[in-house]
């Protein structure tokens, strides 16, 4: 019979006990209308990175919120996903009063602001307990959360 090492030291940079490190990049949005969905997301303020037309049935369009490390793509030929099924995408802004003036002021139509506790977050201020939503033209659903101090235990340990 034979045998195997085994390590438990990494043997990478990007691999630790964890497994290897991954980085959620883009989440694709279904969509209707390219043209109409692009338009929205470019009035948003949102960085276009790039519209990739390869076919008539393959076209990617991909943008990023203001300093954001994950982008969203719409277009045709990338999900087979119902437009407006992606629900409860979370922004997370430092000042959802601000957010929400920003977003009106663009002509979208957003929530009030709502703060829900659960019981045993009594601490003083909104972070994460405040939310407003909005949707895109086709009822993808955004949701604003206010976070302003972060929970513990959101760093990742090796």
């Amino acid at each position: 019979m034979g045998s195997t090492d085994v390590s438990n030291e990494a043997t990478s940079r990007t691999q630790s006990s964890l497994g290897v490190d991954m980085n959620l990049e883009v989440v694709t949005l279904p969509v209707s209308d390219v043209d109409r969905a692009k338009n929205f997301y470019e009035n948003l303020g949102w960085r276009l990175d790039i519209d990739l037309v390869v076919s008539d049935d393959v076209r990617t369009v991909q943008f990023t919120p203001p300093h954001s490390g994950c982008s969203v793509q719409i277009g045709k030929g990338g999900t087979t996903a119902e437009p407006g099924s992606a629900q409860g995408l979370i922004l997370v802004v430092s000042d959802i009063e601000a957010a929400r003036d920003d977003l009106i002021s663009r002509g979208v139509d957003v929530s009030a602001v709502q703060e829900a506790r659960p019981p045993g977050f009594e601490q003083a201020g909104r972070s994460y307990f405040a939310r407003a939503s909005f949707s895109d033209p086709d009822g993808n659903g955004w949701v604003l959360q206010e976070v302003t101090t972060r929970l513990p235990g959101r760093e990742w340990q090796d």
